[in-house]
């Protein structure tokens, strides 16, 4: 989650209790109804030949006009041009006129059980909505993302909706409802009295649900990854800083120790580690840890992303998510208002890791903003510097080997199951097409046609 300098304890956004039941009664019956409806809508595998104006594989920059793709159960059987690719004649042809096919894109930042803070404050949102209620609203979250193209998702902690996301998790994969892959990271693991709600801005004899689970020490340390890890944990995340320092100024939560234990630990347990880090100082003792990737890395300096380039660790930048907190809490117009100074920060901490070449996948921390524009931060990182095709290949292959998945999806290749997307102009020219969606297909089965 984006760190934001509004004191969250002290400044709310309050419905009623009765309308946040009657909300949560309505969608409850909402998802009841709809739900199967939704999932049905996804057709069954089998043979589907795709027939757009180009397909861009993500193996190269360019998109090649006039090819065909053929899905054969789930799987891609063929890709090349269209004489060349032989369909079966039961086959399934979906034409798409004017559009590029893409790999399923790829978030690596989300957080499905957030919405964005100008409807409600992050405080009041882990404060005052029932989990229950969280848990819905994530799934109609998962069906949005899903039907934006984006097909894979790496959610990066419930924000105190404790193990509920490995059962949405379970929900996609049991075909109950709509929504892309998931790669859950459960509750994240925080310093104590490091995260919020509060404890500033709090009387201290109230008991305040967490946003994570707290440590201190090295054995606390170790047995969070254990228990997160045991409870379906795909990957493991840690705040390595935050707004502990003197007026709130964001600092390292936890001792290089603790650090190494959690790192270490998750790594014995073959999770991977990302670390939220926005100072040079929790970057850097991030990456002395052993974290696999740093998500926002605002404040790191050239010499810290060398080091990030140096030992393989890959970089989240969330721009979008800074954009949208500028919007909420600073009165930032785009299009109007020249960037503000954190946007500025953010900027730069990207070209540099960008000159650089540290890999840098697509994040975004969408729940910050709203889920199923998450094409926002392709769109924001072609902005700050990137070519159109390296933001696709940021949220396509180069992500799928973040994840550790690049032999299963991320490209349109024979063999990689079927996880595609395509949308109406050409995104490898025009990032900004991927906001227009007109098919999308995971695992081989059809959710959005034109």
């Amino acid at each position: 989650m984006i760190e934001t300098s509004i004191d969250e304890g002290t400044k709310t956004m309050r419905a009623s209790p009765k309308i946040r039941r009657t909300m949560a009664l309505l969608l409850l019956l909402l998802g009841a109804v709809l739900a199967p409806a939704a999932a049905a809508n996804a057709t069954p595998k089998g043979d589907w030949l795709l027939l757009p104006e180009r397909v861009w594989t993500a193996e190269g920059d360019a998109a090649h006009t006039g090819w065909a793709v053929l899905v054969h159960d789930g799987v891609i059987a063929a890709v090349g041009p269209r004489a060349n690719v032989n369909a079966p004649a039961e086959a399934q042809r979906i034409e798409l006129p004017g559009a590029t096919l893409t790999p399923g894109l790829i978030d690596l930042h989300s957080h499905l059980f957030l919405h964005p803070y100008n409807e409600t404050l992050w405080n009041d949102q882990v404060l005052t909505e029932p989990q229950d209620y969280r848990t819905l609203l994530a799934a109609k979250h998962a069906r949005d993302t899903l039907l934006a193209g984006f097909t894979t998702l790496r959610d990066l902690g419930t924000e105190g909706a404790g193990y509920a996301d490995v059962s949405v998790q379970r929900a996609i994969d049991e075909g109950l409802i709509p929504g892309p892959r998931l790669f859950v990271a459960t509750r994240a693991i925080v310093a104590t009295a490091s995260y919020g709600p509060g404890p500033r801005g709090f009387r201290p004899d109230l008991e305040l649900p967490g946003g994570a689970q707290e440590v201190s020490g090295v054995d606390q340390a170790m047995a969070a990854v254990r228990e997160q890890a045991a409870r379906g944990a795909d990957w493991i995340k840690l705040y390595g800083d935050y707004r502990v320092g003197p007026d709130g100024a964001t600092a390292p939560t936890f001792t290089p120790a603790e650090l190494k234990a959690l790192v270490d630990t998750a790594h014995q347990l073959g999770r991977p580690v990302a670390v939220h880090a926005a100072s040079d100082a929790g970057v850097r003792l991030a990456a002395e840890a052993g974290a696999d990737s740093i998500e926002h890395g605002y404040g790191a300096s050239e010499a810290t992303f060398k080091l990030l380039r140096q030992k393989g660790i890959a970089y989240e930048p969330t721009l979008t998510a800074v954009e949208a907190t500028e919007q909420y809490f600073r009165h930032y117009f785009p299009g109007r208002d020249p960037p503000t100074p954190r946007m500025q920060e953010a900027a730069r901490a990207f070209r540099t890791a960008l000159k650089l070449g540290v890999t840098i996948g697509n994040g975004s921390d969408v729940g910050v903003f709203a889920h199923g524009e998450n094409w926002r931060e392709p769109a924001a990182m072609v902005a700050a510097g990137m070519t159109p095709a390296q933001a696709l290949h940021a949220a396509t292959d180069v992500a799928a080997k973040i994840l550790r998945q690049q032999a299963v999806f991320g490209r349109i290749a024979p063999g990689l199951r079927a996880d595609l997307a395509a949308f109406a102009g050409d995104p490898g020219t025009q990032i900004g097409d991927l906001a227009h969606p007109v098919f999308v297909m995971k695992d081989g089965s059809v959710y959005r046609r034109p």
